[in-house]
């Protein structure tokens, strides 16, 4: 089985993706990379993917819009039970500049076969994707009191921030179930860089990662050990839960 994590550019700005593959029961990172327009991102989903396999993609992005206007209820669910964490997410509409590419992105899935999975039976094969925002699961993952702010703020602050995160998955993931091996990471990321550019591009990358082990998660324990905030309906997006025993929030 295989899991991709796709930190969409909301915009026009590059995307961070990553590539990893539950082998002997242990997720192996097989690429990380960037691409700018949703034609190169959906040509290396197709490299990673072939049409014979299964895999899960996880998109921070919103995908699903039915609001003209306003934010979407998962969208207001994510500042209700994480707030207090500061990791509320930003309003979703289809009136706001991003929604087409977003949609547009969730539906170009959908025409390869990857149905929406807010409900999913536990390690089933298939082909899905699901909707993700990295800053509660990175909370939920690591057991924070709050998000690592590493995406606002002088970049040396910054940049601290990010490398809490990237020491995080390097010790932490690990230990987790499924267990993701990190002996490659510095293959693809050999350290946390000082120049802003540089920055974006790492920060893009290891939010990807967190994108594609919540896929894993998610496929892995199913509602069991993940909350579902919304509906395939209204919109929705799935997060690793820190309970032994998850359910759907609505």
């Amino acid at each position: 089985m295989k899991f991709i994590g796709i930190d969409l550019g909301w915009k026009s700005q590059p995307s961070g993706l990553c590539h990893l593959e539950l082998i002997d029961n242990k997720l192996e990172i097989l690429d990380l990379d960037r691409q700018e327009s949703i034609a190169d991102i959906l040509n290396w989903i197709d490299n990673c993917v072939q049409k014979s396999e299964s895999a899960l993609i996880a998109v921070d992005a919103p995908t699903l819009i039915p609001n003209a206007t306003g934010s979407r209820i998962c969208d207001k669910l994510t500042h209700k039970h994480f707030g207090k964490y500061q990791a509320g997410c930003y309003p979703a509409n289809l009136g706001l500049p991003f929604a087409e590419r977003t949609v547009n992105f969730g539906l170009e899935l959908e025409s390869r076969g990857y149905s929406h999975a807010p409900k999913i039976e536990a390690q089933k094969p298939g082909k899905y994707q699901i909707e993700v925002f990295p800053h509660p699961a990175i909370v939920h993952l690591f057991s924070l009191e709050r998000i690592l702010k590493y995406k606002k703020g002088r970049l040396h602050e910054r940049r601290l921030e990010l490398l809490k995160l990237y020491n995080y998955i390097l010790e932490i993931l690990p230990s987790h179930s499924p267990q993701l091996s990190t002996v490659n990471l510095g293959d693809f990321i050999s350290s946390i860089p000082t120049k802003g550019t540089e920055l974006k591009a790492v920060e893009d990358k290891l939010d990807s990662i967190i994108c594609a082990y919540v896929a894993a998660h998610w496929w892995y324990w199913g509602e069991q050990r993940n909350l579902v905030l919304g509906d395939k309906t209204t919109g929705y997006i799935v997060i690793p839960s820190q309970l032994k025993t998850a359910s759907c929030l609505a």
